[in-house]
């Protein structure tokens, strides 16, 4: 019993796997991209012709008898055919159109049963197939049109000749996806001639636009150049007005020290001259104590002279004070001057070159006014303080008369003794009586001379005074003292 059993489960298990065999050798599954073809027994399809001989089965599967169905594949997969095609428009110009063609077999069961019928063992074949019925449709329309309207509406071309081949497509169970006119050759070149006008517009646009965005950068540049030179310009100005004005804080801090020490000179003069009036003041004093009690004469002749010393050193020591200080301002003035020429040369230097040299020859003639000045001054510095000096002995003379012929016959006393003596020159021997008494007579005599050259200035001098002219100096009285004529006995 347990044998039969098992052998009863063996034969189970052999019939089941003998039906799983024949199963999957019977089950045939179409693709997404394919349509299975199947003949052998007389089938109907809805859409088809009843009694056409073969089933059709897209993206499902079915069962095939083997050894009495047949079961054949046909792609539905996109096909691409590329057209080069010789064409003559009607205007009898030759062209060469080159596009491309994207077909494929049409998902109903019409377009798969046509296309089966002509292609199911020729399926490499379907392009060729395509190219020629394209081609000769497309030189058909190509030859009804003109280049114009070829280049123009490219779209209707391409319309057309769709139109034209939908019916026979659609016998050969193919429906077109795309078609696309790539390019039109044109080896007479009249296309490039139809062109030509428009190039050269636009060539002369091109040219025109070009030649108008020159103009415009050049005034671009222009104006970036003007503004450029303007920023250079104010920068320059300013440089020179900073420089102008460490020009002029140099200048005075150069001029500083000349006005210290022009200004310390001047405190040493000031007290040159106080030193010089306290010496003049002490010799009159000490004239006064020492000289006037035993002489008057004398002690006035002092005083005088001393007094006209101290006058001809404070009239010096003022003159030269003056001198001084005109020429402290003068050299501040030529600084001063100097400074203001560099600092306008300066400025001019970045407006103008004429007007740094207007400025410079500006700076020059105030210059030299200023030097003329200067020594006109000076000039008129010395005039007055000779003019002084004159006043001032004029003074003196018209106050006291006598201390003026007193001082001179003092300054010229050896030259007056001198000239008394002479009256013995000629004398080879002298005779002396009474002894010492006729020695000092005879030097009685020499001294009347000198009184009477004394008397000769006084008058000398009444005289000038009469006429409103005082003598110039002493050299006059000199020569009227020496020209006294001597007693030669």
């Amino acid at each position: 019993m347990p044998m039969v059993v098992g052998v009863v489960a063996g034969v189970a298990v052999a019939a089941v796997l003998v039906l799983i065999g024949l199963f999957k050798l019977m089950w045939r599954v179409a693709e997404p991209n394919e349509a299975l073809i199947i003949s052998g027994s007389k089938h109907r399809t809805e859409g088809l012709e009843e009694g056409m001989g073969f089933r059709i089965v897209t993206g499902r599967g079915t069962l095939v008898m083997p050894g009495v169905q047949a079961v054949r594949k046909l792609s539905l997969d996109l096909n691409e055919t590329e057209l080069h095609v010789d064409c003559v428009t009607h205007q009898g110009i030759p062209l060469k159109v080159r596009g491309v063609v994207i077909f494929k077999v049409g998902d109903d069961f019409v377009s798969i049963a046509n296309a089966a019928r002509r292609f199911l063992d020729q399926q490499k074949l379907m392009s060729e197939r395509v190219h020629n019925v394209f081609a000769g449709h497309l030189r058909s329309i190509v030859g009804g049109l003109t280049v114009e309207d070829m280049i123009r509406d490219r779209e209707k071309l391409t319309g057309q000749t769709r139109a034209a081949c939908g019916t026979e497509m659609e016998k050969l169970g193919l429906i077109v996806d795309s078609l696309q006119i790539h390019e039109i050759e044109d080896p007479t070149g009249y296309i490039q001639n139809l062109a030509m006008p428009h190039a050269a517009a636009v060539q002369r646009d091109a040219r025109i636009a070009q030649a108008e965005a020159n103009r415009l950068a050049t005034e671009a540049e222009q104006q970036s150049f003007a503004r450029m030179a303007e920023a250079t310009r104010d920068s320059e100005i300013l440089q020179a007005g900073y420089q102008a004005e460490r020009d002029k804080a140099t200048a005075k801090a150069r001029q500083a020290g000349p006005l210290a020490e022009a200004g310390a000179r001047q405190e040493v003069v000031v007290q040159e001259t106080r030193v010089a009036e306290l010496e003049a003041h002490r010799r009159e004093q000490q004239l006064q104590a020492d000289v006037r009690k035993p002489a008057d004469a004398a002690a006035y002749e002092t005083r005088t002279l001393a007094e006209a010393d101290r006058d001809a050193r404070i009239s010096s020591a003022q003159a030269q004070a003056q001198e001084t200080e005109l020429a402290a301002a003068a050299e501040a003035t030529r600084v001063k001057a100097a400074a203001g020429a560099e600092a306008e040369a300066t400025k001019a230097r970045g407006e103008a070159a004429a007007q740094a040299t207007r400025a410079t020859g500006e700076a020059e003639a105030a210059a030299a006014r200023a030097r003329g000045l200067a020594e006109a001054e000076s000039a008129k510095a010395r005039g007055l303080a000779e003019a002084e000096a004159i006043k001032a002995r004029a003074a003196a003379l018209a106050e006291n008369q006598e201390a003026v012929v007193a001082q001179q016959l003092a300054e010229n006393w050896p030259e007056i003794v001198k000239a008394g003596a002479s009256a013995f020159g000629n004398v080879d021997n002298m005779v002396l009586l009474n002894g010492a008494d006729g020695m000092a007579d005879l030097f009685a005599k020499a001294l009347t001379m000198g009184g009477t050259g004394l008397g000769l200035a006084r008058q000398l001098l009444a005289s000038m005074d009469r006429n409103g002219q005082a003598p110039q100096d002493a050299s006059a009285l000199n020569g009227q003292v020496q020209k006294v004529p001597v007693d030669d006995k």
